[in-house]
């Protein structure tokens, strides 16, 4: 009887079974800080050993979270300009757009005075109970300048009653000093 040649593996099945060794590092170049890559040289497996991260003391995490805290203070006046912007390109007339601009002009800075304390109860501690605090003035403050923003707005489109005729029923319209005839 005639016996079938023996057909090897492609190489492909071959490296299932047997992957690849790891390049070796390459000389001067060291790892980046954090990377736990595959241990090189003569440990391996279990016998390599990371430092475990040292928690930080209490002064450094009331340091950490003051500044969060002001970031979180600071926040309100950062999407300032882009809001201001917006509404001045809005116009003044009362368009479906300018509404909905000038509305959520005052509604963001009004919730964010009613939770106030809320945005920095998780940075507050005993120890820093008075830092908080200037945080929270600040950030109470931004907020009072994004409602100005609102308010400008509104006194552009002319919608505050800021003279004595949007008052009094009895006092004379202002009388307009030019008109405008539509011509063909």
């Amino acid at each position: 009887m005639a016996s079938t040649p023996v057909v090897p593996a492609p190489y492909w099945a071959s490296q299932l079974d047997f992957p690849p060794i790891a390049k070796s590092k390459v000389n001067g170049l060291v790892d980046p800080p954090g990377f736990s890559g595959a241990p090189s040289g003569p440990k391996k497996g279990k016998d390599v050993k990371t430092q475990p991260r040292k928690p930080p003391s209490p002064e450094e995490r009331d340091t950490l979270k003051l500044k969060k805290a002001w970031e979180v203070a600071l926040a309100p006046v950062k999407g300032l300009p882009m809001t201001a912007i917006m509404m001045y390109m809005s116009g003044n007339s009362l368009q479906i757009f300018s509404i909905m601009m000038v509305f959520m002009a005052f509604k963001n800075p009004i919730v964010g005075l009613m939770a106030t304390n809320q945005a920095f109860e998780r940075f507050q501690t005993d120890s820093n109970a008075g830092q908080i605090l200037q945080t929270k003035l600040v950030y109470v403050a931004m907020q009072f300048l994004a409602l100005a923003v609102g308010i400008w707005k509104i006194n552009s489109m002319g919608l505050l009653p800021t003279t004595r005729s949007d008052w009094l029923m009895w006092e004379p319209l202002r009388e307009p000093v030019e008109h405008a005839i539509l011509a063909l």
